[in-house]
C-alpha cells in the first residue's frame, strides 16, 4: 500500500469520538497504534466532511489512504449513529444495509451521503477487478458482439420522433 504501511485493524471510540487505527510498518515489522480524533464531531456533523477533512489533513492521510474509503465512511457514520441515541447493534446492521450493493436500486432516491458512499463501494470494487497491463489475463482492446439486447422505452424510436 501506501509509505510502507499496511492497516491491520480499525475501529472506532465514542468517548471522545476518534478512530484507531493498528498498523504495520513493512520496513521494520513493527505494530503501532494511532487514535484519530475527531474534534468538535457530534450527531449533526456531516460525514462526508468529517471524511474529506481526515482525508486532507496531512497527519492522518498517510494512514487513511491505505484503507478503502467506504470503510472510512461506516467508521464515522458508526460514530455519528452512537452519538445520536442509535445502539451499537442497530447502527452495525444500518450500515450492513447502507453497504449491500443491489443492481435494482435507483441511486437517483438517495440522499448525498448515502449515494457516495455506495459510489465509493462500487469504486473499490472495480479497482479490485481493474486488470492492468502486466497482469495476468490482461488483453488490450476486447470487443465483444452482444446476441440479446434489452429493449428500453427512453431508447425506443418513438422517443425520438418526439423531438
Amino acid at each position: 500500500m501506501g509509505d510502507g504501511i499496511e492497516v491491520k485493524r480499525c475501529g472506532v471510540k465514542f468517548t471522545p469520538p476518534a478512530l484507531v487505527l493498528n498498523y504495520l510498518i513493512k520496513d521494520t515489522g513493527k505494530m503501532h497504534r494511532r487514535t484519530m480524533p475527531l474534534r468538535h464531531f457530534n450527531k449533526n456533523s456531516s460525514v462526508d466532511a468529517t471524511v474529506d477533512e481526515l482525508l486532507s489533513n496531512p497527519r492522518h492521510s498517510k494512514y487513511l489512504k491505505c484503507m478503502p474509503k467506504f470503510q472510512l465512511y461506516r467508521l464515522v457514520s458508526i460514530i455519528k449513529d452512537k452519538l445520536s441515541g442509535m445502539s451499537l447493534e442497530e447502527s452495525l446492521a444500518r450500515n450492513d444495509e447502507i453497504d449491500k450493493l443491489d443492481p435494482e436500486e435507483d441511486l437517483n432516491k438517495l440522499d448525498d451521503e448515502t449515494l457516495r458512499r455506495k459510489k465509493s463501494i462500487m469504486e473499490d470494487t472495480f479497482e479490485k477487478n481493474l486488470k492492468k497491463p502486466g497482469d495476468p489475463g490482461f488483453e488490450y482492446d476486447v470487443q465483444m458482439d452482444f446476441d440479446e439486447v434489452e429493449a428500453c422505452e427512453w431508447d425506443s424510436e418513438e422517443s425520438e420522433q418526439e423531438f
